[in-house]
């Protein structure tokens, strides 16, 4: 969907005109009151659920948990998942053409994009909404980056958002993720193809620093058990004939070739494959937005780093979900939010859900995680009924 009005970002930049890739399951009620705003994290996009007639591997990235008869049932809740700007998945952004670039020059932003912020992404939603005609909705929902951005809708928009549901999520970066980030950039800034940016003028494309981001993040997003469960020190499988066809003077298999350069252990192996998967289809610049959004998001900041205070505006009711192995957003962040919530007297719903599979356990098919999803979902279609706010379709 295409937007002419100008849409004015905190950095004091401004987009004049720009669109927003968008997908709906199921069916708005006539009273345009079961509405559900999905907020994605970092890498994923508006393609939400379902999948693509024809189209190998287009499973939406909720698919575990959105569609009909499901956690959020697309029987009756009508649901929207929306690409942020600055993606790089049709809504606009770095590979787009700049407007304000040299008439005929056909110039993209690259580079020149300018910064977002969760908040920017919030009010551009809000946009959407607006175009859609949805006044309020049934519920915000989204985890780890997707979930900040649904907090921060109950403090941008607090009358326009009846629930939010925040999964793996955090008030704020620490210090520890911000630096993952930041060694993440650096990979791909300073890759030789990056050329300050513009690397789609010199037809290039820096995939080595995409790779090395997106191993640091993916070692961020699993559990060291997991990661030993999987994995542990098994060799790959050619190594490991390879390495047994030989022995040491005193007559042991050596384990190892001892090289500095290939790849031997199976860990190694699969970063290199999902490293490689990531730099053929995701943009540089759209990585150093996100983690750019991901690193400001901070509520608290306009009120000396007191999140309860931050968080007064807030009036909808929470359901707040952690995973005990997600060490890059740990369930004590979860509780920071959880308390804050409750200090301002807020009705709060809050699981621990014990998994091994470390931050990206939000996006899996646990069936605990999945019941306490459905319940919440449940009790808002029920108390929707009951008051009377809308019919399911």
């Amino acid at each position: 969907m295409l937007f002419d009005a100008p849409l004015h970002l905190q950095s004091g930049a401004s987009l004049r005109a720009y669109s927003l890739s968008f997908e709906t399951y199921g069916r708005l009620n006539s009273t345009r009151s079961n509405a559900v705003l999905i907020c994605h994290a970092l890498n994923a996009s508006h393609h939400v659920a379902g999948t693509y007639p024809g189209q190998p591997n287009s499973e939406g990235w909720w698919d575990s948990m959105i569609g009909p008869g499901k956690s959020v049932d697309t029987d009756h809740f009508f649901v929207i998942g929306v690409n942020n700007l600055g993606s790089c998945f049709g809504s606009t952004g770095p590979m787009h053409a700049n407007p304000d670039a040299p008439t005929g020059s056909g110039r993209v932003y690259g580079a020149d994009f300018p910064v977002v912020t969760v908040e920017d992404w919030v009010n551009a939603q809000a946009r959407l909404l607006d175009a859609l005609g949805i006044e309020t909705l049934a519920a915000v929902m989204g985890g780890s980056l997707g979930g900040m951005q649904a907090l921060s809708w109950t403090l941008q928009y607090p009358s326009r958002v009846r629930h939010a549901v925040v999964v793996a999520s955090a008030p704020n970066l620490t210090a520890e993720n911000i630096a993952f980030n930041e060694v993440a950039r650096r990979a791909i800034v300073t890759d030789p193809d990056f050329h300050g940016g513009h690397f789609y003028e010199h037809g290039t494309v820096p995939k080595r620093g995409l790779r090395i981001a997106r191993m640091i993040g993916h070692i961020t997003y699993l559990s060291d058990d997991v990661m030993n469960e999987k994995f542990g020190r098994q060799l790959r499988q050619s190594i490991a004939v390879e390495m047994s066809e030989g022995s040491d003077v005193a007559g042991f298999t050596r384990p190892y070739k001892f090289s500095t350069q290939d790849v031997e252990f199976q860990i190694e192996s699969y970063l290199r494959y999902q490293g490689d998967k990531f730099a053929e289809y995701f943009d540089a610049n759209t990585y150093l937005l996100i983690t750019r959004a991901l690193d400001y998001f901070d509520p608290a900041r306009s009120y000396g780093g007191k999140l309860s205070a931050a968080l007064a505006p807030a009036s909808c009711k929470f359901l707040l979900v952690s995973f005990t192995t997600d060490w890059r957003f740990s369930p004590k962040r979860s509780r920071e939010i959880v308390k804050a919530l409750l200090d301002n007297q807020r009705d709060v719903s809050y699981a621990e859900i014990d998994a091994p599979h470390g931050h990206d356990a939000f996006l899996l098919d646990d069936p605990r995680y999945l019941a306490v999803v459905r319940s919440y979902f449940d009790r808002i279609m029920q108390s929707s009924v009951v008051a009377g706010a809308g019919e399911t379709p």
